[in-house]
């Protein structure tokens, strides 16, 4: 079945979401920053915009940001290994294989994506810390930059300068054990807040121990117009890596390990100045100056706990993010334009070795430069017109010392939009927008292998991926409810992925992602809340050998249901209904492999407050599913494998408050 972006469909999808059916929160009144890059209330922005609240987070039965995410409307989260989520991928509208390049993370609107493949450190942002979360599903690519083709996701840590101090300590099933402390302060406008969060567990597999240490805060200073800051972060944190489990494997005993020794782990650490500062009544500007910095450690190993192969790689990334927003006038119409510049300097080294080939020494350096800016115009009372622009320029290089490989590449490439925004009643809001995106090939497609030598190659001819992307939607808002609907379309051409077989990163042919995304919230009573999302998502060839065929580790169906009540001396308690349909096996373009199965999960969530003592009980995978977020199809062993997803787990947190 496709999806069809077509006069019907739009008519079809807008006349559903807005029928007063299900129902609302405040996130249309919350401050929002991911739409303009500056904080603004109610934005009157052409985009699809979620923002999950800090009563959300709390009252959820997630236990970290992956968790928090996956019961998101358009979004899929996979991870291979625990309940840390430290390896998780988020996937924004159905990017599969490749989605940890197509989605961009944001944290207080800086990428936290690393040049290369490597993951999100999700253990870097304690939840506690977290205020709320924004997700612009589609491009960011005009504010935000390429890899960003999916949509944004970013989470906002909290600023505020309310005194307080909280130490929280859970204990759960399989050795796990946390604790978390966030405090914060403030005296004649310096202002301080701090986090800290030490987690770790012995895993319900067999090598899938896992521990993780961070702390996290910002120190700053308010002044009359404007405000200077630091923000900073540091973390370190390992696993064992068990491995995938074949067929028989992970029906019979998925708490096994194919690899009983190998492990991984990482360090490093973020540190960002900044200023805010209103020049007059009608300009701001904002800057930050950031620096982060990660090691990582892998190790392989034999039987014989012999080593075979260990890979060691350190980036390093400099970045400095200038914006103006200048509210003004064009001609008698109310206009308000964001101009910024955004220069990212990185590198990675990748020294590695394995008992056959020896060392191996891969280095890539990136320089980045971007200008952009976005206009707001009101046209009429309720209709805003919005145009963008950003054009980026990337020098890369890359090397490899053993092969004799040293190529450079400079890319231009740029990317705009256009929408209109119509405030149709003081309930109901509609947009519709167009535009370009693109993104650049990251460090790690720089480099492929020879299949017949295995020696390594350069991919200088990786042409950037480009492409347009379409969607019609509305928000309709009520005093107890909120229902938010889109249809959009993305057509890519020159996508960049990963091909097997020859074992280079190459361009596929032309693709497609096309769906619906429906999100309802819907206060039923003032203690009973109840949010329902779902989406549809169709990712597709439409062109050569596989013209038609659906890409790998995209559901075509998504749906989540989450309620909360509160019970005052009862508790408040909270259940999520995840269910995830069935995707391509990882790898499977010509559709020819069975798909990995459909899954629906069950969450619960109870908390008491007994001031200053807050105590929780959490059960994850009610049901006990056995399931995979990840799976595909080994040619050399002619047989499937799994990443099994953990089983019930039963969590116990309790948190004190000082005054």
């Amino acid at each position: 079945m496709s999806i069809r972006i077509n006069r019907t469909a739009c008519a079809v999808a807008l006349s559903i979401a807005f029928q007063p059916v299900f129902a609302a929160s405040d996130d249309e009144t919350a401050v929002v920053v991911t739409a303009t890059r500056f904080a603004t209330g109610n934005p009157h922005i052409p985009a699809n915009i979620s923002v999950i609240t800090r009563r959300d987070i709390e009252t959820s039965p997630a236990a970290n940001l992956p968790d928090l995410l996956r019961a998101q409307a358009g979004i899929n989260v996979r991870t291979l290994y625990g309940s840390l989520g430290m390896d998780a991928t988020v996937d924004l509208r159905g990017f599969g294989d490749a989605a940890a390049s197509n989605t961009l993370i944001l944290l207080d609107g800086q990428r936290i994506n690393p040049i290369d493949s490597g993951a999100i450190d999700w253990s870097s942002i304690p939840l506690e810390a977290v205020s709320r979360i924004e997700v612009m599903r589609g491009s960011g690519t005009v504010l935000y930059g390429d890899r960003a083709s999916g949509g944004v996701i970013n989470i906002i840590t909290d600023k505020s300068s309310k005194s307080v101090t909280t130490v929280t300590a859970t204990l759960g099933s399989y050795g796990y054990h946390a604790v978390d402390a966030h405090l914060a302060e403030e005296s004649g406008g310096s202002y301080f807040n701090i986090t800290g969060h030490d987690a770790r567990a012995s895993g319900w597999r067999q090598n899938s121990q896992s521990d993780q240490l961070s702390i996290a805060g910002r120190i700053g200073h308010r002044f009359a117009g404007g405000e200077g800051f630091a923000d900073f972060a540091s973390f370190k944190e390992s696993s064992g890596t068990p491995s995938s489990l074949f067929s028989s494997q992970y029906q019979t005993h998925p708490e096994m390990a194919r690899k009983l020794f190998d492990h991984q782990s990482k360090e490093g650490y973020r540190i960002r100045p900044g200023f805010a500062w209103n020049i007059g009544a009608t300009v701001r500007l904002e800057a930050e100056l950031g620096r982060s910095s990660m090691d990582f450690h892998g190790r392989n190993f034999d039987a014989a706990r012999n080593p075979k192969f260990r890979s060691d790689r350190t980036s390093e990334t400099v970045s400095f993010t200038p914006r103006l927003r200048s509210s003004h006038g064009l001609g008698s119409l109310k206009s308000e334009s964001v101009i910024g510049i955004d220069y990212y300097d990185g590198n990675v080294s990748n020294p590695s070795w394995s008992s056959s080939t020896g060392s191996n020494t891969q280095k890539v350096a990136q320089q980045s430069l971007a200008a952009y800016f976005q206009n707001v115009t009101a046209l009429a009372d309720h209709l805003d017109l919005t145009v963008g622009a950003r054009d980026q320029h990337m020098d890369q290089r890359a090397q490899d010392a053993n092969a004799g490989v040293d190529g450079t590449v400079s890319r231009n490439q740029t990317a705009w939009e256009v929408g209109l925004t119509a405030r149709m009643t003081d309930n109901l809001k509609l947009f519709g927008r167009t535009g370009r995106t693109f993104r650049f090939a990251n460090t790690d497609e720089l480099f492929g292998f020879d299949p017949n030598t295995y020696a390594t190659t350069f991919a200088g001819d990786l042409k950037p991926q480009q492409g347009k992307v379409h969607e019609l939607g509305g928000t309709w808002q009520a005093d107890r409810a909120l229902v938010r609907a889109s249809v959009y379309q993305i057509n890519l051409t020159d996508e960049i992925a990963y091909d097997d077989p020859s074992g280079a990163n190459v361009n596929l042919p032309a693709t497609r992602r096309q769906g619906f995304e429906f999100e309802s919230q819907w206060r039923i009573a003032h203690a009973l809340h109840l949010r329902l999302m779902y989406a549809r998502t169709a990712a597709t060839f439409r062109d050569g050998n596989n013209d038609g065929k659906d890409i790998p580790l995209v559901p075509r169906d998504k749906t989540s249901l989450e309620t909360s009540w509160n019970g005052g001396n009862a508790g408040n308690w909270s259940a999520l209904v995840n269910y995830v349909g069935h995707q391509r096996v990882s790898g499977d373009t010509a559709n020819t492999r069975r798909m990995l199965d459909a899954y629906t999960t069950v969450d619960l969530r109870a908390s008491w407050d007994l001031r200053p003592w807050t105590v929780s009980a959490r059960i994850a995978n009610l049901f006990d599913r056995r399931y995979a977020t990840s799976a595909g199809y080994s040619v050399f062993n002619s047989d499937y494998y799994y990443y099994p997803a953990e089983p019930r787990s039963l969590f116990v947190t309790a948190s004190y408050r000082f005054h």
